[in-house]
Parts: structure tokens; sequence; C-alpha cells
């Protein structure tokens, strides 16, 4: 029992991003002037721009992570370490895409290529491109199967 309370206060206290992937969709319209989102199968999901990089798949690639696309200097830096991409830091990354930069990498004249700032919507837009990839797990799925597993049972059907 003490495990099933440590898992739920562990899930309860892990905060949550607020993204809704369908008024990300919709919102993605600012981002097609220079981003397109094309499926593995060649399927194109979003008709855009080739200025910035393909975001099929964005959600959990390295930084700087599409081969043959030309990023700065500083996000090819940042994407060093093996980061990769989630909703949080996406999010977080489209409020202010050169200033994310210098905090990242603690240079001060770190640059993005992306010249365009999200002031409201980048969660919604993350959750979006989250959404369209159907290799992550759901975190749902996860933590749920984490608690039952701690709890020493197997959920039944429909827990």
């Amino acid at each position: 029992m003490k495990y099933l309370i440590a898992a739920l206060t562990l899930v309860l206290a892990t905060p949550a991003l607020a993204g809704d992937p369908v008024a990300g969709e919709a919102d993605f319209k600012k981002c097609k002037a220079c981003h397109m989102i094309t499926a593995p199968d060649g399927t194109a999901i979003q008709k855009g721009g080739k200025v910035g990089p393909e975001l099929w798949g964005v959600i959990g690639r390295q930084l700087g992570g599409v081969e043959g696309f030309s990023y700065s200097a500083a996000t090819v830096a940042a994407g060093s370490d093996g980061t990769v991409w989630d909703e949080a830091m996406l999010a977080a990354y489209l409020v202010d895409p050169s200033a994310w930069l210098v905090e990242k990498t603690g240079d001060a004249g770190a640059k993005s290529k992306m010249s365009f700032k999200l002031k409201e919507g980048g969660e919604d837009i993350a959750a979006y491109l989250a959404s369209l990839n159907p290799e992550e797990e759901d975190e749902a799925d996860t933590l749920g199967g984490l608690i039952f597993e701690m709890a020493g049972r197997v959920p039944a059907r429909g827990e």
C-alpha cells in the first residue's frame, strides 16, 4: 500500500502541460509559412514552407536533429549533449527561440534562425506535434502501469 501511495504522490506532484492538440492544430497555421509536417510514408499532414525543419517527430528528436537542415550553430550546440525535444521544452522555445538558446547554452551571443516568437499557444502546438508521433507512449498509460506495478497487481479491465 505504501508503494501505491508513493506512486500516486509522484503522479500528482508531476506538473502536466495543459496543451490542447486540437487548438494546436488550428494554431499551426502560424507555423506553415516556414514548416511542414510530412509522415514517414510521404503523406502531407501539413503543407508548408521549407525554411524551417520538418516537424514530423520533433517531440523526442534531438535538438538540431534533422539531417541536411542548416541549423544555427547555437541550435547544434544546444543539442550536442543529446538533449531531445519534449513538449514543455518546445513550448518554452517558441516564446523566444534565441533567448531560450542563450539560456540553454549559456552563450550570450546564441541566436536561432527562427525569428518568429509565439507569446501564447506554444503548449498547444507542442501537444499537437506530440499527438502526431505514434511511437510516443501515452504518459497516462505509462504512469498508470507504474502505479499498478508498484502496487503489485494487474489492473482489471477498464481500470
